[in-house]
């Protein structure tokens, strides 16, 4: 069955007939795992973007805080000086534009400015960000993590991860929904690697059709480079390319309906010959 995904100015059509949407990650941070540095400046982070739209993107996801483990929080201005210069460039580039962030006047200045969709990696749990995002018509992403990017990986337990997560998530989603928010405007994403260990990585990613048929949400994998695929392959992030189209194509093929990837190019490819064969 079709699900529709409100997203600002795109509609976008998700089921099993349709490819998986992909996400291009644009960290305009000296500090992220992989790309840390890479596209702080206006000029290298526009060429990436321009790199992603021809590669086939579908949202481009700018983030402007690392949330990498054991990453430090930025101040409010410092996160804005990051990504208003390069939403404000972009919101014409004929693709969606997402913004990772957990503060709500983030939130309220990237919308004001254009953003399609708020990735919030503690699913909209902070006090005001309902709030900034409600009279909107954005996508909303909403995240599991547990505790925060400085102790998540300290020591990892849950009862039963996929229940664990599940429970979070449908708490989360039911709170927006008491508040009045379109399930058309939401997605989930179970946060791989956000207080998670390889074996409670790899069982949500073994469930992840279950998941999102529990909670009734398209589901976001975000896999690429993390450090899972480093304890699969034994390679650094910079060289887990393969590996993480590997896990792409595992998440679409467990009913994943947006991948949020850094490899576009090679993500898209290898989707396009998975649907013409699955």
């Amino acid at each position: 069955m079709t699900h529709w995904l409100k997203c600002g100015r795109f509609d976008f059509a998700l089921g099993p007939e349709q490819r998986p949407l992909v996400m291009g990650v644009l960290n305009v941070t000296p500090d992220s795992f992989v790309d840390g540095g890479q596209y702080v400046h206006l000029e290298t982070a526009l060429s990436h973007a321009e790199k992603m739209i021809s590669d086939g993107v579908d949202i481009i996801d700018i983030g402007g805080e690392s949330s990498r483990p054991g990453a430090l929080s930025v101040s409010l201005q410092e996160e804005l000086d990051r990504v208003m210069p390069v939403l404000y460039s972009l919101r014409d580039c004929g693709k969606a534009l997402s913004i990772d962030t957990t503060k709500p006047e983030v939130m309220r200045q990237a919308l004001l400015a254009g953003a399609d969709m708020i990735n919030d990696i503690s699913a909209f749990s902070t006090p005001g960000a309902m709030e900034a995002v409600r009279d909107s018509d954005c996508g909303l992403c909403l995240m599991h993590m547990q505790l925060d990017p400085q102790n998540m990986q300290a020591n990892p337990t849950y009862q039963n991860v996929v229940d664990d997560v599940a429970q979070f998530l449908l708490k989360r989603v039911e709170a927006l929904k008491a508040e009045g928010f379109d399930c058309m405007r939401l997605c989930i994403d179970p946060g791989f690697g956000f207080g998670k260990t390889l074996s409670h990585n790899i069982a949500l990613l073994q469930n992840l059709g279950n998941l999102g048929r529990t909670i009734g949400l398209p589901v976001l994998a975000g896999l690429s480079r993390k450090s899972m695929i480093g304890a699969l392959t034994g390679r650094l992030p910079a060289q887990r390319m393969a590996g993480s189209v590997a896990a792409a194509l595992a998440a679409a093929a467990r009913g994943a309906q947006i991948l949020r990837v850094h490899d576009v190019a090679e993500t898209v490819d290898a989707l396009k010959v998975w649907q013409a064969l699955h």
